[in-house]
């Protein structure tokens, strides 16, 4: 089996962000890439916080905090990935960036190079078709946010190699991560079941049978959820819902994928949620807000 000693990241986002620690915490050197150099220093701050607070919580020693900081890397030239063994992409959820960004790194990486996508909907053999090396490509879905989330759902595309699929499973358990193993679907496992109970959420918004409060608090304590759907849309963000949702739709050919007018009408609005500091709830004033108005053009 390959040796993995270097990763790339590509994205800084929260996931990206998150991976990247993953990685650097357990022994790997890290290339952190994005093309927003104030998005890397912005990271560099979030990883460095998060590290130090897991020090500070008996999460983790001094001397592994100290050493997973030196093993990351931050650039904005996708040269620097030249040396990964393994890339994972977690940038915007659109088919169309993702496959040029695919093709970019085929031809940059070693010919012996995994690229992986953090992709939570997009079909894995879509993105493979704009490389090379389609028998190293594969889908590993982390779930937000990575150093915590238990979770990492690995999806095969058409062509995607045993050896590939072994060496991703063993970095996910190397993570610390439970894999679970879904067939090249729209959405794949988690966000198939989820993404359309958080639209359906949004249908009973939209509807007026309850506010968001119950309709959340129902779903927490009738139910057991750690968080209420639109709540958790909320720290997903909206547009990453509205985005899967879309593909599910396209993808599966089912009208029960539409995606709601009131989910559409808040990305309009940019409400896109916690990173936005607005969307279902309000929270730069900390507390709700109430639902837009349906408007005619929905």
């Amino acid at each position: 089996m390959v040796e993995i000693k270097t990763i790339g990241v590509v994205g800084s986002g929260q996931m990206g962000s998150g991976i990247a620690q993953l990685a650097a915490i357990h022994g790997l050197h890290v290339w952190l890439l994005d093309t927003n150099p104030t998005a890397l220093s912005t990271a560099s701050s979030s990883i460095s916080n998060s590290i130090h607070r897991l020090v500070s919580r008996g999460h983790l020693s001094q001397a592994v905090a100290t050493k997973a900081l030196g093993l990351l890397l931050y650039t904005s030239n996708l040269e620097d990935l030249r040396s990964a063994d393994v890339v994972i992409e977690a940038i915007v959820e659109s088919e169309e960036v993702k496959k040029k960004l695919f093709g970019e790194l085929d031809n940059i990486t070693g010919r012996s190079a995994i690229l992986a996508s953090n992709t939570s909907s997009i079909s894995i053999t879509r993105l493979a078709s704009a490389t090379t090396r389609p028998s190293q490509v594969i889908g590993m879905h982390f779930m937000n946010p990575p150093p915590i989330m238990k979770l990492v759902e690995i999806v095969r595309g058409a062509d995607t190699s045993d050896e590939t699929f072994k060496v991703t499973k063993a970095l996910a358990e190397r993570f610390g991560k439970i894999v679970i193993c879904s067939q090249d679907y729209s959405g794949f496992v988690v966000n198939r079941i989820l993404m359309p109970m958080i639209n359906e959420a949004f249908f009973t918004l939209y509807a007026g049978v309850a506010t968001k409060e119950d309709i959340d608090t129902g779903m927490k304590l009738g139910t057991n959820h750690p968080m209420g759907p639109l709540e958790l849309a909320d720290f997903i963000g909206l547009d990453v819902c509205l985005s899967i949702m879309r593909v599910l739709h396209a993808g599966l050919g089912d009208s029960k994928y539409a995606p709601c007018p009131l989910l559409v009408q808040y990305v309009d609005a940019g409400r896109l949620g916690r990173k936005r500091g607005i969307g279902v709830y309000d929270y730069s004033k900390g507390k709700p807000t109430e639902p837009l108005k349906k408007s005619s053009r929905l």
